[in-house]
């Protein structure tokens, strides 16, 4: 085993544990502290847990270059649609209070009536739900942090997955 090789690994563990810590927080509020998550905030959780099982795989698969590149671009493109959300959901927060129509049931509800792709079109559209900042440390709300959060793993583990991959001369 190359010290390449376990950077590599140790970097796509980090990730994945990253985003486990990040899912238990978000358990935390809503068990402990009571404030139950959103569509948009359901829909940040998927993606923080599609992060972290894409960081999981290329930790226990720990492919040669050609793999990692493509693990690394992957984590890329996943962090990058979860940032995306999380930014879409600070949108929604910035915007006047009632500006918003509702996005609709609770999002267990919508996936038993419509396709999931019909579902996150509709909870992406917007709603007042979404708009309220129920929590915020230094300022920032929950979304803020996820997508924070999500843009710094996912450069990292897209660098590193890159440049650790580089064959050793």
């Amino acid at each position: 085993m190359t010290n390449t090789t376990f950077s590599r690994r140790s970097l796509n563990l980090a990730g994945a544990v990253a985003c486990a810590a990040m899912m238990g927080f978000a358990l935390y509020a809503e068990h402990v502290l009571g404030l139950l998550p959103c569509n948009m905030c359901i829909l940040q959780r998927i993606a923080v847990c599609a992060l972290g099982g894409v960081f999981l795989l290329a930790a226990l698969h720990n492919p040669r270059a050609l793999g990692a590149r493509l693990y690394g671009a992957l984590i890329g493109l996943v962090a990058t649609a979860g940032a995306a959300v999380a930014g879409r959901h600070v949108w929604m927060q910035m915007q006047p209070p009632g500006s918003l129509g509702s996005c609709g049931a609770d999002f267990s509800v919508m996936l038993e009536m419509m396709p999931f792709v019909t579902v996150v079109k509709r909870v992406l559209m917007g709603g007042a739900e979404c708009q309220a900042i129920t929590w915020s440390l230094f300022g920032l709300s929950m979304p803020v942090w996820v997508a924070l959060a999500v843009a710094v793993l996912g450069l990292a583990g897209l660098l590193g997955n890159w440049l650790l991959a580089r064959p050793s001369r």
